[in-house]
């Protein structure tokens, strides 16, 4: 998978169930961002989400296994040859789709299960068994959709002090701490979102003080006032994709903010589009000031290079991985390149 030297490399997970071939590892050139896959990892059914944690000795890479009975698996990647962390380990939860590194624990976040499973980290970075189980609660006004909860996404706050998941079912954001001695999460509340709003990820403004939830029922962006020091999320504003409108079935996947905080960007699945929402300084007003093609079909998830220069699009039903250039001024994505990969769902960097 390489002649050992060190390069930028990009993990890039797919759905083996409609056709991938796993976790595709890709370098990554530093000048143009273009991706040249290097290797595949073939050992995990539908590695849909993937994830890095630097706070060891090497980093290690995570990966949920999207499937009824999901799990989560660990690769040493600090050479150049991933290596697994012993087994997969089961999350006692059905589809796990999302992932995050909080404090010495992996969390995952089950779709259909409705919950998120905090799971011990050995010293070498391996998951252990399941410590906590913690089911959410509610249901929302889509029958199709909202029948029950939806856990999508759970992540630490920028502070480290609290864990928020992402419930699309229930149409809330659950807000927990998380005792690390006890390897299990407390609730500290609950914050609600307009029926039907369907959110599934949230992205944090980089002064630590708004977040960003995208949702994929309703085409909007939820700007929220976050207060790190009680744990408590306050919706102030939305801002639509579409201000006009539109007659396609839209289904809205990744929101990513950039470093100074000027643009908030938002993949859309249906019109396969990124929507370049602007943001005020002080990060609690957002408008939609430009749509652009996303490069493929079904934009799954979208993440910005550590660069900050381009943005990577994982086009799961055309199959591929779009890099596209940001205008400085503007933030306008500008395609630039692609890497065929059957059933592309994320990408992380290393």
């Amino acid at each position: 998978m390489g002649d050992g030297k060190r390069t930028d490399r990009a993990f890039i997970g797919s759905f083996t169930s409609s056709g991938g071939r796993g976790i595709v590892v890709a370098a990554v050139d530093p000048a143009t961002g273009a991706l040249t896959e290097i290797g595949v990892i073939d050992s995990l059914p539908d590695p849909s989400y993937l994830t890095v944690d630097h706070t060891g000795p090497g980093p290690v890479l995570y990966a949920v296994s999207e499937t009824a009975h999901g799990s989560v698996a660990a690769y040493d990647i600090a050479g150049p040859e991933p290596r697994p962390l012993g087994a997969p380990v089961a999350v006692r939860g059905d589809s796990p789709t999302h992932l995050s590194v909080v404090r010495g624990h992996v969390l995952t976040a089950n779709y259909a299960s409705g919950s998120v499973t905090v799971l011990p980290l050995a010293a070498g970075g391996g998951p252990r068994t399941a410590g906590d189980v913690r089911h959410y609660t509610g249901s929302g006004p889509d029958p199709a959709r909202q029948s029950g909860p939806h856990a999508h996404q759970v992540l630490p706050d920028p502070s480290g002090r609290w864990v928020l998941g992402v419930d699309l079912g229930a149409d809330k954001v659950w807000i927990f701490s998380l005792d690390a001695q006890e390897g299990r999460l407390v609730p500290n509340g609950e914050t609600s979102l307009p029926p039907g709003t369907g959110p599934r990820h949230l992205v944090f403004h980089p002064s630590g003080s708004h977040a960003y939830v995208l949702g994929e029922l309703d085409p909007t962006v939820t700007v929220c006032r976050w207060d790190a020091v009680a744990g408590v999320l306050e919706p102030v504003w939305t801002a639509p994709l579409f201000p006009d409108g539109t007659d396609e079935a839209v289904s809205p996947s990744a929101p990513v903010v950039s470093p100074d905080g000027r643009h908030l960007w938002a993949a859309v699945r249906g019109s396969d589009t990124i929507t370049v929402l602007a943001l005020d300084a002080t990060g609690e007003h957002a408008e939609p000031v430009a749509s652009v093609p996303c490069g493929g079909r079904w934009p799954r998830d979208l993440v910005l290079h550590p660069s900050g220069t381009r943005l990577y699009a994982a086009n799961e039903r055309s199959g591929d991985v779009t890099w596209l250039d940001l205008d400085p001024a503007t933030g306008v994505p500008r395609r630039a390149g692609s890497l065929p990969v059957p059933a592309a769902s994320s990408v992380v960097f290393v």
